[in-house]
């Protein structure tokens, strides 16, 4: 049978990511791969008796089509949610998505047309450089450092691409870096972005989850022209199989996206809003996330003390403020795919860093997931790397490098 794919199919393949990740479901291996939340914190005897009045009060509602939009109780608590990270917004501005990725793509079909152009950080999301490939987006990047994007980079890149359709960014413990955007950096690029006409996507589905330091407006809060679409997720909060997102944008966008979604999924599964608004009508989510954020701080600690103890000398590494990554920069000559495979023959997972770069890699980097490994297997799996490291190690060590973000980092620099 002749080929009938569409153009945008042809580069579709399975990412080393995704072939990690399978991996990583046997159970004897340890996998720091995935962003994966913790089951262990899942809310399961609370879900239950939530469950259980959704289908007492509204069984049949909970279970029929339902507006595109999202369920209104549940938008309701959107926006106070909202409202308590400084962002007001109206009903007319919330729309529930299938978690946050639906909300990236239907940005992606809203927004791009073929060679348009996407400035990111650099390194960004992965599955967020996905879904615009498939609209035949070109990317410019834009470097870090401890603070974020560096501002000047991103007008240098601003003025040298005068069409580019919006700024992609996620300001709080980023991935795969875990740094966090300055407070003096989302100003200023909320300043760039009306001065040179552009959107700005700010994603952002880790910000609940600081464990360190002081919180910071996200950049929405600063928007000024109604240019800025937020998205966030209960994914990392929640329960993320129960796949609910929102976007929180000027009516106007909103209106766009849900036409959108109406065509691409009708709507959000009804069941799971209406869980997750009674959930939170017979629970304190605070209280859950508070435990959520103890849990991961002191798995994050002793992610950073194992590498400390066992890798090699000559890396670095961020020390992040929350969120669910550690970020690692090996020797410039290392090859972190030819590592995260040698890991995988020794039971443990690992994410090669170059993936997340949207134009050109950084071969050298990997990243570690903290939040989905008990300490005891942190420190087991962080042996079994230090030692494939110290094998490959070309050169003599000479010291750890940390990018300590923040005053309030969790350990002091060695």
């Amino acid at each position: 049978m002749q080929n009938k794919f569409a153009k945008r199919a042809s580069s579709l393949q399975p990412s080393d990511m995704r072939i990690i990740l399978t991996a990583g479901e046997r159970p004897e291996l340890i996998s720091f791969a995935g962003g994966l939340p913790a089951p262990d914190l899942f809310p399961i005897e609370a879900l239950k008796a939530a469950s259980e009045a959704v289908l007492s009060e509204e069984g049949p509602a909970s279970l029929q089509y339902s507006a595109t939009e999202g369920y209104i109780p549940l938008r309701q608590k959107i926006i106070e949610r909202m409202k308590a990270v400084n962002i007001p917004a109206e009903l007319s501005q919330i729309m529930i998505t299938s978690g946050s990725q639906q909300a990236i793509d239907l940005t992606g079909r809203l927004f791009l047309d073929e060679g348009d152009t996407i400035i990111c950080e650099s390194p960004t999301y992965l599955a967020a450089i996905n879904a615009f490939k498939t609209y035949d987006a070109n990317f410019v990047e834009v470097d870090m450092d401890e603070d974020g994007m560096i501002m000047e980079a991103l007008e240098k890149r601003l003025q040298e691409n005068p069409h580019t359709k919006f700024i992609y960014t996620i300001p709080d413990f980023q991935n795969p870096t875990g740094r966090t955007l300055s407070l003096e950096r989302r100003k200023r690029m909320i300043e760039l972005a009306n001065r040179y006409d552009v959107l700005v996507l700010e994603d952002n589905p880790y910000g609940a989850i600081r464990f360190s330091g002081t919180p910071i407006p996200p950049v929405k809060h600063f928007d000024t022209e109604g240019r800025v679409i937020y998205l966030s997720s209960f994914s990392k909060i929640f329960a993320p199989g129960l796949r609910l997102g929102w976007i929180c944008a000027d009516q106007v966008f909103i209106e766009k996206y849900i036409a959108l979604k109406e065509s691409s999924d009708m709507h959000t599964d009804g069941f799971a809003q209406r869980l997750t608004s009674k959930y939170m009508e017979q629970n304190d989510i605070e209280k859950h996330i508070a435990n959520i954020k103890a849990v991961y701080k002191a798995r994050c600690t002793t992610m950073i003390q194992c590498i400390e103890e066992f890798f090699p000398e000559n890396i670095s590494f961020v020390k992040p403020e929350g969120g669910l990554f550690l970020w690692v920069e090996l020797p410039p000559l290392m090859d972190s795919r030819k590592i995260a495979l040698e890991c995988l023959e020794n039971n443990v997972a690992v994410i090669p860093g170059g993936a997340f770069f949207a134009d050109k890699a950084k071969t050298n980097t990997v990243r570690l997931n903290f939040s989905n490994t008990s300490e005891e297997r942190i420190k087991e799996g962080m042996k079994r790397i230090g030692k494939v490291l110290h094998r490959e190690m070309a050169s003599e060590p000479t010291h750890i490098e940390t990018v300590t973000l923040g005053e309030n980092s969790l350990s002091t620099s060695s």
